[in-house]
């Protein structure tokens, strides 16, 4: 879940539409102990040519120094085989760019938006425990709940050990999976879930709101009273899991808001726009930053930055410290924009504002483009991907501060021109693939 969260989860994982009508899934079905396929020698390229065999043993060693009981790693090896598949999809993960106000959109669906308050409903005194112990809003637990797993109905169906210990043996994130494979077996040898009953995404993650087994150990709590921390089947669990995680895991602030819609002018320092520059609301009060409706910012010294996902004519929200909690769950920012504005829907705020136009966006092909020249020009933008992360976004304020265009950190042709040393023009947003 998802301080290292993976792009992966903002389009991949969430890309399913759940009818509205959807509600809690059965247990996962138990799988049969998966068989070993024969690993890819550029696997081990990072363990000096060692097999998976001997690499696994390892890995069995340190799980029984960190406390794993001989019992445990018995039961878990049958589980504990390579699958280059994993691999594979791992490597070949891409999240494709999309509009903010598209992702949204689906994502934090009107219906989305009514099961979570249905759900606080349903299991009022476990969220109203989770608020007063944690400081966590129900409204910002049930986001996060819809938004994993459609409060459980899609957790995964692949075995977790296997997903696990092979991305451990990749050598692309290795020492994250080595300890995400101690985690699992500890879940495993504290009773609180079987090696059978392991069964989630394909990167590992686990229950309802898809906690990494390192979360899961460090973070679950047994809120049901039934001795086990069950992420897959105890809504209560959950509940009171995702809460902990939420406050002494990310940091929650109790009391403070999150995120919420506002209305720029045209005339504001769009190089203040980012989430690294803080405020204290009274100054973007006078800066002229209002609520969507016209109504002025409370005049007082609570600190936030404006956030504009598509630029300076996309919709505008005003973040807060509370906020970082999002983007450390998942450091995409759309999803991040995503479940904050879900959350702000489901305690009961109005929809967003649609743009007034169209918001004009590079096609794929140019914003990778783009993305070369800015490399060039000495930006680290990480993947040269066609995907605007915020490597990226920082690295385009930096160039329209520098050809004097509006720094709202939103890519344009415009800008992708001067650094051409030509002229173009984008495309409508309903035109890019």
């Amino acid at each position: 879940m998802l301080q290292t969260r993976f792009a992966i989860a903002a389009a991949a994982l969430l890309a399913f539409a759940l009818p509205a009508s959807a509600q809690f899934a059965p247990p996962p079905a138990k799988p049969i102990a998966p068989k070993a396929t024969t690993p890819s020698p550029r696997a081990a390229s990072c363990h000096n040519g060692t097999s998976f065999d001997r690499f696994l043993a390892d890995v069995k060693k340190q799980a029984v120094t960190a406390g794993v009981s001989q019992r445990t790693i018995s039961e878990a090896s049958p589980y504990l085989v390579y699958d280059q598949g994993i691999v594979n999809r791992d490597r070949g993960q891409r999240v494709f760019g999309q509009l903010f106000t598209e992702f949204a959109g689906r994502m934090a669906a009107p219906y989305r938006m009514q099961n979570g308050q249905q759900h606080i409903k349903s299991h009022a005194a476990a969220f109203a425990r989770a608020e007063k112990e944690y400081g966590v809003p129900p409204a910002v637990i049930a986001a996060f709940w819809g938004l994993e797993s459609d409060f459980g109905v899609n957790m995964g169906n692949l075995p977790t050990l296997k997903s696990l210990v092979s991305l451990a043996y990749d050598c692309r994130r290795s020492e994250m999976f080595v300890n995400e494979t101690i985690a699992a077996l500890k879940i495993i040898d504290r009773g609180d879930l079987t090696p059978d009953e392991m069964v989630g995404s394909w990167a590992g993650e686990l229950g309802q709101t898809q906690f990494l087994p390192v979360h899961y150990v460090n973070y679950a709590v047994d809120y049901d009273g039934d001795g086990r921390r069950d992420l897959l089947r105890s809504e209560d669990d959950v509940i009171g899991s995702t809460a902990n995680y939420i406050a002494n895991g990310l940091k929650w602030r109790r009391g403070e808001p999150w995120l919420e819609e506002i209305k720029v002018p045209q005339n504001l320092p769009w190089d203040q726009t980012d989430l690294t520059v803080q405020q204290p609301r009274s100054k973007w009060s006078q800066l002229g930053v209002t609520y969507p409706d016209g109504r002025p910012l409370p005049n007082d010294n609570l600190a936030s930055s404006v956030l504009l996902p598509m630029g300076r004519n996309g919709p505008a929200f005003m973040a807060y410290a509370n906020f970082a909690a999002y983007t450390e769950w998942n450091n995409s920012l759309i999803y991040s924009t995503t479940a904050g504005y879900l959350a702000t829907r489901i305690a009961g705020a109005a929809p967003m504002r649609k743009p007034a136009q169209p918001v004009a966006q590079l096609p794929f092909n140019e914003l990778k483009q783009l993305q070369q020249l800015l490399v060039q020009a000495g930006f680290n933008v990480g993947k040269v991907d066609g995907v605007l992360g915020q490597q990226s976004r920082a690295a385009v304020k930096a160039m329209q501060i520098k050809y004097g265009l509006p720094a709202d950190s939103w890519p344009t042709a415009e800008l992708l021109a001067r650094m051409r040393g030509g002229t173009a023009q984008a495309q409508p947003a309903g035109m890019v693939r």
